[in-house]
């Protein structure tokens, strides 16, 4: 299993601690700390006015200067978002194929369908996304290859045209989806590309069932058009220290509770979704849309009881309760996807990931109010002690 870090370029309350310049230096340094400690490649979202949460509209230009500023580690689209009235697909083929000329050949490139708030800026409904979605991961692959491409569907026309440049890898760069919904997992399956998952405080047994249906589905699938790419990676919370107590004192706890109380809100999507997540609950059935909400959810009257104590705690959170840091943690330290604590408690959590037969386990640190320093302690302290493992399991 290959340990990866993930990035959403996050810092709360940004504008009062050094504001976005800060951050994107502090990004680029973690980046070159992590290539020096071993990890194999920085992920990276592309999101839309979501002030505090990500401050990445435009992955590509960041990932060019992290490429420039390291020599090995791979650069990571977590991903575009695919709707074409978000990004034509021209383009953003274009685009993935420059950063891996000018990386050396080190793109890795996800697809997203994006929801919520984001379908809401740009006009995008459930139905276009998923289209999209899947044209897009046929498109990609022909634009590259092709040495005069066209395309004509009942959704997008391109008249024939020579893309240049094409990438360094050979056929293409490494395709992937981002996923949420057992659905979704399914369908990266079918369409054989690697999938990218997200914790959000689920249970590993919940992770382990849809990384189950993305096996069958890859093991059924009919021939895909483009080079098979069959791993899977998840992202979830990591943060090493040499103890306990240091790991609690980083404010990493609460600002993982930030993240997964504030996605809600920050994409407009309800927080039941969260909630089930959380339960363990994968029936796709069962599952709200990720379209935006016509009213955000408030947080006034909010019935913060709940059977479940981390849901509870989230509600909590929501409600506007300023809860420390070790009342979250002892609330959420026994779940499987909060990798936070003593060197030999992320060693454990860890094996677990690997035990289920992950691929990437792509590590969120740099999240909420973590100090930017503890931040590069916690990437060398698991190059030094944790990725050497794990590196060649």
């Amino acid at each position: 299993m290959k340990l990866d870090v993930f990035s959403e370029i996050q810092k709360k309350d940004c504008d009062a601690n050094g504001g976005f310049p800060q951050l994107l230096k502090e990004s680029a340094e973690q980046a070159q700390v992590a290539e020096k400690a071993g990890f194999n490649c920085w992920w990276q979202v592309e999101h839309h006015c979501t002030p505090d949460f990500s401050y990445s509209s435009c992955p590509e230009m960041i990932l060019l200067a992290i490429a420039m500023q390291t020599s090995r580690l791979r650069v990571g689209h977590a991903g575009i978002l695919a709707p074409f009235g978000i990004n034509h697909p021209l383009r953003a083929a274009e685009r993935v194929a420059m950063l891996d000329q000018i990386s050396g050949g080190r793109v890795e490139a996800g697809l997203a369908k994006s929801g919520g708030k984001e379908w809401q800026t740009f006009g995008i409904s459930e139905e276009q996304a998923n289209a999209d979605l899947v044209e897009a991961t046929s498109l990609f692959p022909a634009a590259w290859t092709q040495a005069e491409f066209s395309w004509n569907s009942d959704r997008i026309c391109i008249p024939e045209r020579s893309v240049q440049p094409k990438p360094v890898q050979l056929p293409h760069p490494p395709l992937w989806h981002t996923c949420s919904s057992p659905s979704s997992f399914q369908r990266a399956g079918e369409l054989g590309v690697g999938v990218l998952g997200t914790t959000l405080f689920a249970p590993i047994s919940a992770v382990s069932q849809m990384l189950q249906s993305y096996r069958d589905a890859s093991n059924d699938r009919a021939e895909s058009g483009h080079t098979v790419n069959n791993q899977a990676g998840i992202f979830t919370f990591v943060h090493a220290r040499k103890s306990t107590k240091q790991a609690v004192n980083s404010g990493a706890p609460r600002a993982a509770l930030w993240y997964v109380s504030s996605a809600p809100r920050v994409f407009n999507v309800p927080r039941e979704i969260f909630y089930q997540a959380i339960r363990g609950q994968v029936d796709p059935r069962s599952r709200p849309s990720t379209a935006g909400l016509k009213e955000a959810e408030k947080p006034n009257g909010v019935d913060v009881k709940d059977e479940n104590p981390v849901v509870e705690l989230m509600k909590r959170e929501f409600a506007g309760e300023d809860i420390s840091n070790e009342e979250v943690f002892e609330t959420i330290r026994h779940l499987d996807s909060v990798i936070i604590g003593d060197v030999e408690t992320c060693r454990t959590k860890m094996r677990q990931f690997a035990d289920i037969g992950l691929d990437r386990l792509m590590c969120l640190m740099q999240m909420g109010e973590v100090p930017h320093e503890q931040v590069l302690e916690s990437i060398r302290i698991i190059g030094d002690e944790l990725l050497p493992e794990f590196a060649g399991k």
